[in-house]
């Protein structure tokens, strides 16, 4: 007995080895073969083919309609695609009210804040090329913003009293929005002298330039010294004119050929042709009695004006389906279309927490909001997903670990975000039942 039971010791470590091995195995052959089945362009399947149940993700439906119907907003399209196939691809209600005119699956949505991410991933291009590296001062390339100041009073008449930032803005503080660059539009300290020097807050219908806009924009103060905290800001409309710099190109140009082209993204443009115009969803405003058409002239920007500011941080129009193509790329660790737009260790990068615990209990990466452990509980989710939104009622995240992204686009200003963008989500996640 004795004999059998050290015999048993000494084999036994053999044994576990075995197994774990086994396990990894298989594993990999799990991943492999669902890399290997997921298709190089999206295409629709039944959703159960990926895990999917149909009857639970017809309870969109009704919760989209009821939203409709209670005129929270005029209309909505969402789609959700996992392992590279599309589960669900739906329009809702009217693209435009005033007209009847109703949505389709196919319309033109101004994206505002999602151009971001579209931008990271273009410096994210250049930096992999060896062009630069994240912790670079940016006055290297756009020497405006060398020394940079830290505003302390902004005077009526527009003067005002600074002190030396103790450190440079890097490429990193600009794709983590921990510059100290400053929105206008959200903070008002800075909004007078902005708009003293024509720095735009994204939308545009005037003749601006980013050559113009940006070197005056390195010449004026920040709200703090950068890497102290995270500011939203016009940090991308930066990067937008940094990848000007660095390529040679202007920015439009850069992303319909390294971008819009490669991923088959065709309808994604930051101003759209005339024969477009008609598919572009109308922005509509809340009200006390649901919402009205919204007679802002600046939200024509898409079709308007010089056409000539390619705002890196808000000014991309595209349908759902052009941005679902760029996400796709991302969970395909960057091949989409035949094409490979990042290296897979690059997409690593820039979903890791870049910013410590300045960005609440999440985390924030390279153009990207991020769940994290810290965050992991609040909704229905997974650690590791990235996501953003837009200023127009527009929402999409990327979920890796199940091979899934999702977006949901309405057209409102206010922004209606809340509700229904968090419960679709649980609605998504509600009807993933297998691998």
């Amino acid at each position: 007995m004795t004999y059998k039971i050290n015999k048993m010791k000494k084999i036994l470590p053999g044994i576990v080895a075995i197994l774990i091995l086994l396990i990894a195995v298989t594993s990999s052959c799990t991943n492999n073969l669902q890399k290997e089945e997921r298709p190089q362009q999206l295409e629709p399947a039944v959703p159960e083919s990926v895990g999917f149940s149909s009857e639970r993700l017809a309870c969109i439906d009704s919760v989209v309609n009821d939203y409709i119907n209670r005129e929270c907003f005029p209309g909505a399209v969402a789609l959700i695609a996992r392992h590279g196939r599309i589960v669900y691809h739906k329009s809702f209600g009217m693209r435009d009210p005033a007209i009847q005119d109703a949505m389709q699956p196919d319309d033109i949505f101004r994206i505002a804040s999602m151009t971001k991410a579209l931008t990271s991933v273009a410096v994210m291009m250049l930096y992999e090329e060896g062009h630069f590296l994240l912790d670079d001062p940016v006055s290297k390339y756009i020497p405006e913003f060398k020394k940079p100041q830290v505003l302390i009073k902004l005077n009526p008449d527009t003067t005002y009293i600074a002190r030396p930032a103790v450190r440079e803005i890097t490429i990193r503080h600009l794709l983590t929005h921990t510059s100290g660059i400053g929105y206008p539009f959200i903070h008002s300290e800075i909004r007078p002298l902005y708009e003293k020097h024509g720095i735009p807050d994204g939308f545009v219908i005037t003749d601006a330039i980013l050559k113009n806009a940006i070197p005056a924009l390195g010449t004026l103060p920040l709200l703090h010294d950068p890497g102290e905290r995270y500011t939203y800001g016009l940090n991308t409309d930066v990067l937008g004119y940094f990848v000007e710099v660095i390529s040679g190109q202007s920015f439009d140009d850069f992303l319909k050929e390294r971008l819009f082209i490669p991923l088959g993204m065709e309808d994604a443009c930051f101003y759209l042709p005339d024969e477009k115009a008609d598919r572009l969803v109308p922005v509509y405003a809340s009200n006390d009695q649901g919402f009205e058409p919204s007679d802002e002239p600046l939200y024509n920007y898409p079709f308007t004006g010089g056409k000539s500011y390619f705002s890196g941080g808000a000014g991309i129009s595209c349908t759902i389906l052009d941005y679902a193509r760029f996400m796709q790329m991302m969970v395909n660790e960057g091949s989409y279309n035949g094409h490979q737009v990042l290296g897979r260790k690059t997409i690593d990068l820039m979903t890791m927490n870049q910013v410590g615990n300045l960005y609440g209990d999440g985390g924030f990466g390279l153009g990207f909001g991020l769940v994290t452990d810290g965050n992991k509980h609040q909704i229905l989710s997974s650690v590791g997903n990235y996501s953003w939104g837009g200023y127009f009622s527009t929402t999409f995240w990327m979920d890796p670990q199940e091979d899934l992204i999702a977006l949901f686009y309405t057209q409102m200003f206010p922004m209606y975000y809340g509700e229904i963008h968090n419960k679709f989500q649980v609605l998504t996640y509600q009807a993933l039942i297998g691998e």
